[in-house]
């Protein structure tokens, strides 16, 4: 058993067993044992690469959409430019380097990152120094100016719950024990009153996750948003109705028990886009959009083309793949997402046209 395994068996047998959510929680962010709070988890020596990690054209493209919404919205000369959950900073860095060539853009910037990890954020300080970023603990610790932020794989690390529809009602997913190891297992069924507009769609058998931290976090931007103007921009892997069980564990670039290394492995689970979409509130929310077709519609291709033109031997053919590996349908292309919030009455944010 890893430490955190040990704390969370011995929480069990005092108390019962957990929710998938608690137990998510306490793998990626418990002080000591946690995920997040022991690592830098990000890149080929880590146990995931992100978009930003694989290819300097992702935070381009994103940086220059979210210019050209502050363009669309006036050039508002003071606003947040800000990233939730931004990794090592890597996709900041970037969009800061491709932002420099719109005028005024990088002056009326404040960089703020909305970050848990006291370890990564001595990492992201790194990244992005000479670059005075601000560090919020969460999204309602943002500034009260126009708004522009973006959040790539943010949500699918918030911790969701999973219910199993019974003929009786539901029954919630645990984490229990079983012969002294962790273990999943059901609740005693019981009519949830949140999950009666599931009742029409699902069958015995069928799995429902909620995100319950993810809704205030959708809230307060959108409530931001439309109160000083911006854009807030997420990118994940998800799509729109939550049906199945999307909880996986990542070690060394390769899946992993959920269960087998409590600490030591990325929990992650599928973005539900319909229900941030309907959490946020007297805003203008775009279509669901998959990231290739986000990226081709921003001029990905071209840029990739640009760049490659400079290249040559093993150095070209890794670019290629990046490019593949961001756009294509069997890989990133489909499966991750994009949506976007804007004010009402605001133009789209590029690539995310209706």
């Amino acid at each position: 058993m890893t430490p955190l395994a040990r704390q969370l068996a011995r929480r069990i047998v005092a108390a019962g067993p957990i929710s998938i959510a608690d137990y998510m929680a306490e793998c990626l962010l418990d002080a000591e044992h946690g995920y997040y709070c022991t690592r830098d988890p990000f890149g080929t020596a880590g146990d995931f690469v992100t978009a930003p990690e694989i290819s300097q054209m992702f935070g381009e493209m994103v940086g220059l959409a979210l210019a050209q919404a502050w363009v669309d919205q006036g050039r508002p000369t003071r606003f947040t430019l800000a990233e939730l959950g931004p990794g090592r900073g890597t996709l900041m860095a970037d969009i800061l380097r491709a932002t420099r060539a719109v005028p005024g853009f990088t002056k009326a910037a404040r960089v703020h990152l909305v970050e848990a990890s006291a370890n990564l954020r001595r990492v992201q300080q790194q990244t992005l120094a000479p670059v005075k970023a601000i560090w919020c603990d969460s999204a309602d610790d943002l500034p009260g100016a126009p708004l522009f932020v973006v959040a790539n794989e943010f949500f699918d690390a918030l911790p969701v719950r999973q219910f199993t529809r019974d003929p009786h009602g539901w029954r919630e997913r645990q984490v229990g024990l079983l012969d002294d190891r962790l273990s999943f297992g059901l609740s005693a069924p019981a009519p949830i009153a949140a999950l009666d507009h599931r009742l029409g769609d699902t069958r015995a058998g069928d799995i429902v996750e909620t995100c319950a931290p993810a809704r205030p976090v959708i809230q307060a931007i959108s409530s931001h948003i439309a109160t000083h103007g911006g854009a807030v921009l997420i990118v994940d892997y998800g799509g729109w109705h939550s049906l199945g069980d999307t909880l996986q564990a990542l070690r060394a670039h390769q899946p992993a028990d959920p269960l087998a290394t409590p600490g030591e492995a990325d929990l992650t689970a599928h973005v539900d886009f319909e229900a941030l979409a309907k959490a946020a509130k007297d805003v203008t929310v775009s279509p669901m959009t998959r990231q290739g077709v986000f990226l081709e519609r921003l001029g990905i291709t071209a840029r990739a083309q640009a760049l490659a033109g400079r290249l040559s031997g093993t150095t070209l053919e890794s670019h290629i793949a990046a490019h593949r590996r961001l756009t294509h349908p069997q890989e990133m292309g489909s499966l991750f997402k994009v949506l976007a919030v804007t004010p009402v009455g605001s133009p789209p944010l590029p690539g995310l046209d209706p």
